[in-house]
């Protein structure tokens, strides 16, 4: 009963998880939904800021703080370890419908395109990023990463076995192609407004911090990790030439 109900519990997270991501195009691109994030102003634009920074620094805290290993120690204390990672995506997905609902536009225009070329451009990096997000944690292990996986080996009963370190089509350009199509998906926009630029600059330094905490997390589960990240670049493409998992590998151990 108890490995049905974390597959369940798994099933309802991912399902709430996806539902979020594809709301959150709608909400950063201003289409399809409701209220998006340049819907019209409602308060003065100082309360406005602060409700926005608020919401954006609760969700950064949150995704870092669980996503340490520290937590991850303590949570499953209380939890089954199967279900730590549906946890981490249910309460994600729930802070950001959170800060969806209470989102306060605030006007002004910091650029305006308006060239028909312009515009498109604008739109397809868009869409690139959110499919190179997409995408990217396919290449990771997508079920995985949002944890299925996790809780379907529980409910057939079989011993969890965490993931080998792959490189894989994007990840031999940048370390960071999911982090570097969210940066796509943030700032392409034909039409960048205060709240989109307050959104856009708080997302970006996000961004740049979770590398560094995560990298730090990857360099201790993968020794190669180190010699990847003097191989590959960061998040700029090309930066650096690419190179092919055997080459990480061989370096890894010939210095070991």
């Amino acid at each position: 009963m108890k490995r049905i109900t974390g597959l369940i519990y798994g099933v309802v997270s991912y399902a709430i998880f996806f539902a979020t991501f594809l709301y959150a195009i709608g909400f950063v691109g201003n289409i399809f939904v409701p209220k998006g994030i340049d819907s019209i102003p409602n308060v003065p634009l100082t309360q406005a800021l602060l409700i926005n920074l608020g919401l954006l620094g609760v969700f950064a805290i949150q995704h870092s703080a669980m996503a340490r290993p520290a937590f991850k120690r303590w949570i499953t204390r209380y939890i089954p370890k199967a279900m730590e990672r549906s946890t981490y995506t249910l309460v994600s997905s729930l802070l950001m419908i959170a800060m969806f609902w209470l989102w306060e536009p605030m006007g002004g225009i910091v650029w305006n395109i308006e060239n028909p070329v312009g515009v498109a451009l604008m739109y397809g990096g868009f869409a690139f990023g959110w499919l190179l997000v997409l995408v990217s944690t396919f290449l990771i292990n997508h079920f995985d990463l949002f944890g299925l996986r996790q809780v379907w080996l529980n409910f057939r009963n079989k011993p969890y076995t965490p993931l080998e370190f792959k490189l894989r089509f994007a990840y031999r350009v940048v370390r960071h192609p999911l982090y570097l199509g969210w940066l796509f998906a943030f700032w392409c926009i034909p039409t960048m407004t205060v709240a989109h630029l307050v959104f856009a600059i708080a997302t970006s330094a996000y961004i740049l911090i979770a590398i560094r905490l995560e990298e730090r997390d990857l360099m201790d589960m993968h020794p190669e990790y180190r010699q990847y990240k003097a191989q590959v670049p960061m998040i700029v493409p090309f930066s650096r030439k690419p190179i092919g998992e055997a080459d990480i590998i061989e370096t890894a151990a010939s210095e070991a």
